[in-house]
């Protein structure tokens, strides 16, 4: 097997929030070159170079090396049947991606050798292999989920470097989609924040509040919708923070902090009202309250890789533990 060094890529200006913290899965430092995608034989001259490096990736997984890089691979260590895309290039050497088929399966919470969750390894990564891990799990779990013509139910193959499918029966070609959620902060007129636990989550598990935005619908009307759906409160005014990709299969995370209604909630206080399907419970928090029941471990906080991480810390002020 040949291994290739971390891929370096060029300098580039990562996604950050409104207030200059970096997005984990908002990083990147390669070209995706689009323009070449459409070019005939691409990705078979590309395998063909002993340059060019292949991230491998499954089931939201990435082949990684000491925990903080990519397994980086040449293309002739990389074996069995599988889908290809194209994700771009440095400058100096091309990058790959291979899905192999069928998926490997994990079990969530355990560990497979040689393999890491985006989720998990997402912020240890550097910028470039940031970019090529996200790139490359959003475009497998497309190709994963959507191996038919949604017109006719026919099969598709991948055309323009792996970025697009074509029906093999009716000609049409289709893109991968990227489904917009909104996640927001809740803070009263005390400044604190609204956790809340999901009915899906183990009993510590604590968040902020999120959900896709609906047909015809704004983002900040999104926002207000899912807060007063799930806990029973009128947010007033909202404040754009960032967006990064979640490729589990597909979303695009669009943070704000939102804070409750004056007129709806006088004095700035409310209680949250669970809605008991989706949302168990939910809390206000004062800093110093989560950071002792965090260090604890009476709490436990989204991964770093999260934007929900994100948000809770950018209230905070500061790096939490855990």
């Amino acid at each position: 097997m040949t291994t290739l060094p971390p891929a370096a890529g060029a300098p580039d200006t990562p996604a950050v929030t409104s207030d200059g913290v970096a997005l984990p899965l908002g990083r990147s430092a390669i070209d995706r070159d689009a323009d070449r995608r459409r070019e005939e034989g691409l990705i078979e001259r590309l395998r063909a170079d002993s340059s060019t490096a292949v991230v491998v990736v499954a089931s939201g997984h990435v082949r990684v090396g000491d925990g903080t890089s990519l397994d980086l691979r040449a293309p002739d260590a990389v074996a069995g049947p599988g889908s290809w895309f194209y994700l771009g290039h440095d400058g100096e050497r091309a990058y790959l991606a291979h899905a192999p088929e069928p998926a490997p399966r994990f079990e969530r919470g355990s560990t497979t050798p040689g393999w890491a969750s985006l989720r998990d390894v997402g912020h240890l990564l550097s910028d470039a292999e940031a970019g090529l891990a996200t790139a490359a799990v959003a475009l497998a779990s497309w190709r994963r989920g959507h191996r038919h013509c949604p017109r006719c139910g026919a099969s598709t193959v991948l055309v323009e470097a792996g970025w697009a499918a074509r029906c093999e029966r009716d000609g049409s070609t289709h893109y991968p989609r990227t489904d917009p959620a909104v996640i927001m902060s809740v803070r009263d007129g005390a400044d604190r924040l609204l956790l809340a636990r999901s009915a899906a989550w183990p009993q510590r598990r604590r968040s902020v509040l999120a959900g896709f935005v609906e047909a015809g619908e704004g983002l900040e009307q999104a926002v207000r919708r899912e807060v007063a759906e799930e806990v029973g409160l009128a947010v007033g005014h909202v404040d754009y923070l960032g967006a990064q990709p979640w490729p589990f299969p597909g979303s695009l995370m669009v943070a704000f902090h939102g804070y409750l209604d004056g007129e709806a909630h006088p004095g700035g206080s409310a209680h949250p009202r669970p809605d008991g399907v989706e949302i168990l419970d939910a809390d206000f928090y004062t800093r110093e309250a989560l950071a002792r029941i965090v260090g604890s471990g009476e709490v436990v906080l989204p991964s770093r890789t999260s934007i929900a991480r994100v948000i809770i810390e950018s209230w905070y002020g500061g790096a939490l533990p855990g």
